[in-house]
């Protein structure tokens, strides 16, 4: 399950959508954001309207953040696009806003004075990105530039998304399989495209089955912990234990599978919490920053337990982790106990 979201301002997002359908590419923009698979899309569609005329060559200037300077920067925005009405900029992993106070100065100065030919884009890949809306670069942006986050989807621009993939390799999937395809493999696009390619490779119909996906698609982490809490909850130990064998496998280390195992059971002890409240899954979602069928599986799944096995279980899962790190114990027997006695108390 991804990360508990943040709010996020689509209104760059939405502008750069509004101007590329439009054909009229702006002249400063900033792409940052986890989502890469929607960022490399837009670069492509940029690149495919600026540079035209069979000279991309010579009017796409790529800068590396290693080789950025602002005399680097100037001599980039001087050139003149060649048999093209324009040319496109592009500096990767660069951070503005760290650069030196003097370097910032003459930054601010040339991206306020763009000439018309140019599209100059700065994108945030590997550095995160940190503005600072009390500078002048900040200023300028706000004034002549575009800051687009390219963020998590929502569920059903999402769900869309992953029918219209399908559908572009003459496969079909209904609303609810492509939930769960998002809920087994994570909800990150540049993660789903190459998990949609297999299945649909995979899948002999027309009409992508449940088969289909259990058969070749990768799950993440925290999907296979929540299949084996699951089965405990079932009652079900030694599927429990199987899964456990499949994370072996997959050559997860224990220590991680023992974060992804203490998340997990964190989030059915606030699951028990809010059932016992008469709380519902919105109320788990806001907590954990989840999509709404995933708070709905984990509220489903705490219905299954007590509040007093969720509680032991956190502090026996606190306690494992603990020794784990600490006492020089097998980490895959510190595991297996544990999972052991979080089946009796199901069992009862």
């Amino acid at each position: 399950m991804p990360p508990r979201e943040k709010k996020t301002d689509s209104a760059g997002y939405q502008r750069l959508r509004r101007e590329l359908a439009d054909g009229t590419p702006g002249s400063l923009y900033l792409f940052y954001g986890e989502e890469t698979y929607l960022r490399d899309h837009y670069l492509t569609q940029l690149r495919e309207q600026l540079l035209t005329g069979g000279m991309e060559e010579f009017n796409f200037h790529a800068i590396p953040g290693g080789e950025m300077s602002p005399r680097r920067l100037e001599e980039a925005l001087d050139c003149l696009p060649m048999m093209a009405g324009r040319t496109l900029v592009q500096v990767t992993d660069f951070d503005l806003f760290k650069a030196g106070e003097k370097d910032r100065e003459q930054y601010a100065a040339l991206l306020s004075d763009l000439p018309d030919y140019v599209c100059l884009v700065f994108v945030y890949d590997l550095i995160p990105y940190k503005g600072d809306a009390r500078t002048k670069l900040a200023a300028v942006f706000r004034e002549s530039g575009v800051v687009v986050e390219f963020a998590r989807q929502d569920t059903g621009e999402l769900v869309k998304w992953v029918r219209r993939r399908f559908r572009s390799l003459d496969k079909e999937i209904s609303p609810s399989l492509a939930s769960e395809l998002i809920f087994l493999c994570g909800d990150l696009m540049t993660n789903l495209v190459g998990e949609i390619g297999k299945i649909a490779a995979y899948a002999k119909g027309g009409e992508i089955t449940r088969e289909d996906i259990d058969a070749v698609a990768t799950p993440q982490l925290d999907t296979v912990v929540f299949r084996m809490t699951d089965a405990i909850g079932a009652k079900n130990f030694d599927r429990a234990a199987q899964v456990l064998g499949e994370l072996y496998q997959m050559q997860e280390h224990p220590i991680k599978i023992m974060g992804a195992l203490g998340r997990q059971l964190r989030q059915l002890y606030s699951a028990r919490l809010a059932l016992d409240r008469g709380k519902g899954a919105a109320c788990l979602a806001e907590l954990w920053g989840m999509r709404p069928f995933q708070a709905e599986k984990v509220l489903g799944a705490a219905r299954r337990f007590s509040l007093d096995w969720c509680r032991r279980a956190v502090i026996r899962c606190g306690q494992t982790d603990l020794a784990m790190k600490s006492t020089g114990q097998d980490p895959r027997e510190l595991l297996t106990t544990l999972l052991l006695e979080l089946a009796v108390p199901a069992e009862r």
